[in-house]
């Protein structure tokens, strides 16, 4: 009964508000990065390599 317990006292303090907008700041930073990588570095560098990236 101590998880339930703990679990209880973790909502009742609100620390699952910031836990849902670190989740929801981690997503949109992925796609930042993911964006970041796919759409500006990668191009030249496949034209430099030869590829078609």
């Amino acid at each position: 009964m101590k998880f339930v317990d703990e679990f209880r006292n973790f909502i009742s303090k609100g620390n699952i508000i910031d836990l849902a907008v670190g989740v929801a700041l981690g997503t949109a930073f992925n796609k930042i990065v993911t964006s970041l990588v796919e759409d500006i570095l990668m191009p030249p560098i496949g034209k430099m390599l030869g590829g078609d990236d």
